[in-house]
């Protein structure tokens, strides 16, 4: 899934950042309100973790102008305005969560993968799909029981099809929620990570992920 943070402390910036990359999140950076607001216009974000006390273009301006777009990704403010008004103005601006500062990274990462569950309309961190497990907290997977033995971006790839399960999820959509701003992948890359996954799929298991010609990828149930 992938991140946006918008945040102007440097080193608060980069412990999240570091952090998230490595809970297995595609993860970009913006330190004023400006750069993020365009990165978010631009960018397919599964979430965004937003600063209300920003330099350019504040927080709650970041907020107000992205209100109404369409699939704009949900947003959990972290901010150092505690108090329960402010809590209260930030929610009521649009945020989907808010988080004060100084805050445990435990938690931030629990409220984050909230809302981007949320996003999917998931409710469970474990995804179950005819016999797949995906342990969205613990970042496993199984099938029929045996433990998938997956990189950081296979699981990723496969988190992300599972989070759309049924739907058609073209390259482009894929390229552009596993992989930050600054990481492209190479032109064969996800259709590598598709044969590894059927691979460890087996050959029972490879028929839940599907090629949907000129289209993209489907993970679903396999067809009677």
């Amino acid at each position: 899934m992938r991140v946006l943070i918008i945040e102007d402390s440097a080193n608060l910036r980069e412990s999240l950042r570091l952090g998230l990359t490595r809970e297995g999140f595609a993860v970009d950076v913006a330190e004023d309100g400006e750069v993020g607001l365009s990165l978010a216009r631009n960018n397919p974000y599964d979430a965004l973790i937003l600063d209300l006390m920003l330099p350019k273009i504040d927080g709650l301006d970041v907020l107000a102008e992205l209100n109404g777009r369409p699939n704009r990704p949900h947003v959990l403010v972290l901010t150092a305005k505690d108090r329960v008004k402010d809590r209260v103005v930030g929610l009521n601006a649009g945020a989907d969560d808010y988080l004060a500062k100084p805050f445990a990274f435990a938690e931030l990462l629990a409220r984050l993968r909230a809302v981007v569950r949320r996003r999917y309309g998931e409710h469970s961190s474990t995804l179950l799909i005819d016999g797949l497990e995906i342990d969205t907290v613990a970042h496993r997977a199984s099938y029929q029981g045996a433990t998938l033995d997956l990189t950081a971006r296979e699981f990723a790839l496969l988190e992300y099809l599972a989070a759309r399960q049924g739907h058609t999820v073209s390259r482009e959509e894929i390229e552009d929620h596993i992989y930050g701003v600054h990481k492209l992948p190479s032109s064969n890359a996800i259709d590598s990570t598709i044969c590894i996954l059927r691979s460890k799929l087996g050959p029972v298991g490879r028929g839940l992920l599907r090629t949907k010609r000129g289209q993209g990828y489907v993970l679903d149930e396999k067809s009677a």
